[in-house]
């Protein structure tokens, strides 16, 4: 009896152990993925997955080792299907372009003659590192000549020739500065016929009021060169005052420059009448009442020899002479820009 119930026991818990081995069993070996599978809705459109590439690892271990691969299977048709395309789309048999094959040519050759080795040299004495490689710097200019004057008698003007000229004319402009001096020289333009009588030309700066001996303030609208100095355009220069004969004279002596004091001999010139000296109109009128008021108080008299009359007598020449201090200083206004002429009166010289 007991062996029995024993029994039933063990069948009952049998179950319990045989479905989850079962189970495991029917997963391991595929069971239900096929149903699931099915389950799922097709995608519509393009599939946007792409298999693994497979490769040998035991020959290829990087990118070029597959190009070298290629190489030596002959199964490299990328030319030829680039090659095909193109000529589906129209773009085989297109004619070379001239000018692009004339400047490969150019290079190419302009390389072929800086890669040939320099011609063996005499042996002599070497007096300098400086001789020597002015020897070698003059030879590859001559080489450069060379090529250039065979590359520009197939041709007409072409601007990789003119690039390569300026270069040459620059080489020889830094090995010979005379050269270069004497390119400066013939690049001035000529002197024009009236250039000896050129003046430069000036403006009164700013509001100001002259009289004699007064300091009167001007600034050049042009560059100034006396004795091989430069003067700037726009530098102020100053010069005395000087009344005679309706015109206001300035007298410019030196002109400071920096901490230079540049010795100049300049005439003032009016230019809207070329005269010597600018237009003072007012320096008659003033002269004419001068004259009057000095006459009158000339032409006061004092009778008499008493001690008061002397006293009053005194007083009135110190009035007089005071007064016609006064009216003797004549002032000329002088409007802001006014336009003047400076002439150098030094002798010209000339850049050799």
């Amino acid at each position: 009896m007991k062996q029995r119930i024993e029994t039933r026991r063990m069948l009952l818990f049998l179950p319990l152990l045989i479905i989850p081995l079962l189970a495991i069993a029917f997963y391991a070996l595929g069971g239900g993925k096929k149903s699931a599978a099915a389950d799922q809705p097709k995608q519509a459109g393009i599939n946007m997955t792409l298999p693994d590439a497979q490769f040998n690892r035991d020959t290829l271990t990087d990118k070029m080792s597959v190009y070298d691969q290629l190489k030596k299977s002959g199964n490299d048709t990328s030319a030829s299907e680039i090659e095909a395309v193109a000529g589906r789309l129209g773009f085989n048999g297109l004619p070379e372009d001239p000018q692009a094959k004339a400047i490969a040519d150019k290079l190419a050759a302009l390389n072929k003659e800086m890669a040939k080795p320099d011609e063996p040299r005499a042996t002599g004495v070497v007096t300098s590192k400086n001789n020597a490689s002015d020897s070698a710097l003059e030879k590859d200019v001559a080489k450069l000549e060379m090529l250039m004057k065979s590359m520009q008698s197939g041709s007409g003007e072409d601007a990789e020739m003119k690039q390569l000229s300026a270069m040459l004319q620059s080489i020889q402009e830094i090995q010979n500065p005379e050269l270069a001096k004497l390119k400066y020289k013939n690049a001035m333009p000529a002197a024009a016929p009236d250039s000896q009588f050129r003046a430069i030309p000036a403006v009164i700066e700013g509001d100001q009021k002259a009289v004699q001996g007064a300091v009167v303030k001007l600034k050049l609208l042009d560059c100034l060169i006396v004795g091989g100095q430069v003067i700037p355009k726009g530098h102020l220069i100053f010069g005395l005052a000087a009344f005679s004969n309706q015109r206001l004279n300035l007298e410019i002596k030196n002109i400071r420059l920096g901490n230079s004091i540049v010795p100049v001999n300049l005439t003032v010139f009016d230019m809207r009448d070329a005269m010597s000296g600018i237009n003072a109109p007012e320096a008659v009128l003033a002269d004419a009442v001068n004259g009057g008021v000095v006459d009158a108080a000339g032409s006061i008299g004092i009778t008499g020899f008493d001690l008061t009359t002397q006293i009053a007598g005194a007083g009135i020449d110190a009035a007089r002479s005071l007064l016609t201090k006064k009216l003797k200083r004549i002032k000329q206004p002088l409007k802001s820009g006014y336009p003047l002429l400076l002439r150098d009166n030094t002798k010209k010289q000339t850049i050799h």
